[in-house]
C-alpha cells in the first residue's frame, strides 16, 4: 500500500532534517527507489527555493515544523508551488494545512510522538503516519518506538505507519515491518550520506560515535533562540557545550549575552565540540559516510 500512496519501489523515506536534507540529498534517496524529502527546517524562502532547484527535477517531498509554519504560512504556498509529491508536517496542528496539501495534489504524512499527536494527527486525514520514538536524532517526544508504533497502528485503523527513530541499518528496518510499519523514516543514517548538507566534520562526528554518546537536551535551543513545545527536546551528541549546561537551563539563560556569541563563533568555525549535531541513538550501526543510494540498498535491499 505504502508503495502505491507515496509511488516508491523502496519503503525508506528520508527524514526532512532542517540543514541537512537538501535538494541533492532528497533526489538521491528518491532516485533509488525510497522518497526523499527537503527539510524546511524553521523556515527560509531563499534556502527552500534553491534547495527545490537543486534537487533537479527530482520527485521529491518536503516537510515542515508545523508550529513554525504556522507563523510563516506563505512558505507552504512557495514549496506547493514546486509540485512536491509529498507534504510532511509535525509538531504542531496540522488540520489548518492539510486541506491545502491535499488540494495542491500532494500525499499528507503527518508525524506523531504520542497517542495524542496521534489522535489529532488522524482527525487531519493523512495519507500516512509515521510513529516517531524518543530515540531518533533531533526533535522527539518521550515514547519508544517499539511501545509506540504498536499503539498507533492500532489507532491508525490501516492506514500506512511509517517507524521512526533509531532505525540505520536492515535489522532495525525489518523489526519495524514485523511490528506492523509499512517502511521507515529514517533521519541519522542519511546525515552520513555523501549527499548530505552537513559539514564534513559533523559526518566523522556520527560515523566515530556511539548511542551511549547521545543525549535528549533543550540546552541547544535555548542557545539558537528556538522556543520548542513543553515535551520536545533534541537529541544530540554530547559535547563540551552540552556538558557544561545540560541540567543548568536557567544559568544559561541567564548568560545568553556572552554564551550565544561564542556559541555562533563556534558554528562559524565548525567547532562541534561546542556546536550542535542532531544525532539519534542508531549512531552505533553507523561506521562510514557512504552514497544515498547505497545506504537505501542497506537497509531495504
Amino acid at each position: 500500500m505504502i508503495r502505491e500512496i507515496l509511488g516508491i519501489d523502496k519503503p525508506v523515506v528520508l527524514a526532512p532534517m532542517g540543514s541537512v536534507a537538501g535538494g541533492a540529498l532528497a533526489a538521491a534517496v528518491s532516485g533509488a527507489g525510497g522518497l526523499g524529502l527537503i527539510g524546511a527546517g524553521y523556515g527560509d524562502a531563499q534556502w527552500l527555493r534553491r534547495e527545490f532547484e537543486l534537487a533537479g527535477g527530482a520527485r521529491v517531498g518536503v516537510g515542515f515544523i508545523t508550529w513554525s509554519l504556522a507563523r510563516q504560512p506563505q512558505l507552504l504556498d512557495l514549496a506547493l508551488g514546486y509540485k512536491p509529491c509529498a507534504v510532511m508536517l509535525s509538531f504542531g496542528d496540522p488540520a489548518p494545512f492539510a486541506r491545502k496539501v491535499r488540494d495542491a495534489g500532494a500525499r499528507l504524512i503527518l508525524q506523531v510522538q504520542d497517542l495524542r499527536t496521534a489522535r489529532q494527527a488522524l482527525r487531519a486525514d493523512p495519507d500516512v503516519v509515521v510513529a516517531q520514538g524518543t530515540e531518533a536524532g533531533g526533535h522527539a517526544g518521550t515514547r519508544s518506538l517499539f511501545a509506540l508504533l504498536p499503539a498507533v497502528l492500532d489507532l491508525a485503523q490501516g492506514k500506512p505507519v511509517l517507524a521512526a527513530g533509531g532505525i540505520a541499518e536492515r535489522r532495525g528496518f525489518q523489526a519495524a515491518l514485523a511490528f506492523g510499519a509499512a517502511g521507515a523514516l529514517v533521519g541519522t543514517r542519511f546525515l552520513a550520506a555523501d549527499e548530505s548538507l552537513a559539514a564534513p566534520e559533523a559526518r566523522q562526528r556520527v560515523v566515530e560515535a556511539e548511542g551511549d554518546a547521545t543525549l535528549r537536551t533543550t540546552v541547544f535551543d535555548l542557545i539558537r533562540g528556538y522556543d520548542w513545545p513543553d515535551g520536545i527536546t533534541g537529541r544530540a551528541l554530547r559535547n563540551r557545550f552540552s556538558g557544561k549546561w545540560h541540567g543548568k537551563e536557567e544559568a544559561l539563560r541567564s548568560s545568553l549575552g556572552t554564551e550565544r556569541p561564542a556559541y555562533q563563533d563556534a558554528v562559524r568555525r565548525r567547532d562541534f565540540d561546542t556546536a550542535l549535531v542532531f544525532a539519534g541513538e542508531g549512531v552505533d550501526l553507523i561506521d562510514a559516510v557512504l552514497p544515498a543510494a547505497e545506504i537505501v540498498r542497506r537497509i531495504a535491499g
